[in-house]
């Protein structure tokens, strides 16, 4: 227990410090929601996200949803560790013309990235949607076999959004227990501390919205992995888990401040971090060996998860045969005849009107 313990400390310094380094070398983005969030996020990449990055179209894959995507340096240093097709050279060209790794996570451009998060709120309400269309797929083929999770990172600005507000009423009106979102309560926004305009009780909105809350030290991984845990037993309710963390972590100078929201440390104030964060690494983007033993570790564990999950998904095939065929005529976004004949007739009758009118036929 203690050397996992001991292994997921270095895990989240070794991605603070890859997501340092991105941000430094590119002279451009947020490194501060990174070093802050490192810990909950290592705890549930090594130990709940259920994935396999060789199969990154895996039909009941776990969903992350960086919904913060402004700290896309976290997302791309977790990918490339957890053996996704994101470089070293990847991560050096964060921001780059025509890199896979650019400001905000893209969905197709990015192996692992399962939406475009680039207005606040916007990656909250996307989570739903994916939450919900598991919910969908296991009422309509099977309940056993299409069960997935989707976890999220959200941030102060996501939930100062209408939109994610709109999408947390409705999470919780349709009882979406399969959606998990850690809330990175940092207090800091990149105007300077939250209180200037944002000093509602999440707790208690996201109760009346019927969430399950819950609330943790976002830097002690324990309580990470038992909140989550506890999240994924929930069996009527959507979860926030409110994680309370310093934007910033070990940086000695810029820790829970706004200049670490949206602006690289610089290269003496990272050389402080590193060695705050006990680093004595030489080497840029480096992981060490330790490191990549213990992920080697977790991935068997999720290789196991999804080896057993192909065989019953294979299984079901074979004695489900009409319905194993219209899953795979949706997956290839394929039009039933039948409805493809009543919109060829329908269009066909349409010659000018309203866009209004148009619209609705």
């Amino acid at each position: 227990m203690n050397n996992e313990k001991e292994n997921l400390k270095k895990l989240a310094t070794t991605i603070r410090v890859l997501s340092a380094e991105g941000v430094d070398r590119a002279n451009s983005g947020h490194p501060g929601m990174p070093l802050g969030s490192a810990d909950y996020a290592t705890v549930l990449w090594a130990k709940h996200l259920n994935f396999n990055p060789k199969d990154t179209n895996w039909l009941n894959r776990d969903r992350f949803v960086l919904s913060a995507g402004h700290g896309s340096m976290l997302i791309y240093s977790l990918l490339h560790v957890f053996g996704y097709a994101v470089t070293r050279n990847d991560l050096m060209n964060f921001r780059q013309w025509e890199s896979i790794t650019p400001g905000h996570p893209e969905y197709g451009v990015t192996a692992g990235v399962e939406t475009t998060t680039g207005p606040l709120g916007q990656g909250f309400a996307n989570g739903l949607g994916l939450a919900l269309n598991y919910k969908i797929l296991a009422e309509k083929y099977n309940q056993k076999l299409f069960n997935g999770k989707v976890f999220g990172i959200v941030s102060d600005g996501d939930l100062m959004e209408g939109v994610a507000s709109e999408a947390a009423s409705l999470a919780g009106h349709l009882g979406l227990n399969n959606l998990i979102y850690l809330y990175d309560d940092n207090h800091i926004s990149i105007g300077g501390n939250t209180n200037v305009c944002f000093t509602e009780n999440v707790k208690k909105r996201f109760e009346a919205y019927n969430w399950n809350v819950l609330e943790i030290d976002g830097h002690d991984q324990t309580a990470a992995d038992q909140a989550l845990d506890s999240a994924k037993k929930e069996t009527e309710r959507p979860t926030i888990i409110c994680a309370r963390t310093t934007i910033g972590f070990g940086s000695p100078k810029k820790a829970n401040t706004a200049d670490v929201h949206g602006s690289p440390l610089g290269k003496e104030e990272l050389a402080n971090t590193k060695k705050q964060l006990g680093w004595n690494h030489s080497e840029e983007f480096f992981v060490p060996e330790e490191v990549s033993k213990y992920v080697a570790n977790c991935l068997e564990n999720k290789i196991r998860v999804y080896d057993a999950w192909q065989n019953d998904f294979s299984n079901w095939k074979k004695e489900n045969t009409d319905k194993a065929s219209q899953l795979e005529k949706q997956i290839n976004r394929e039009i039933p005849k039948e409805l493809r004949e009543e919109l060829i007739a329908t269009f066909n009758e349409v010659k000018k009107g309203a866009t209004r009118a148009l619209s609705g036929k």
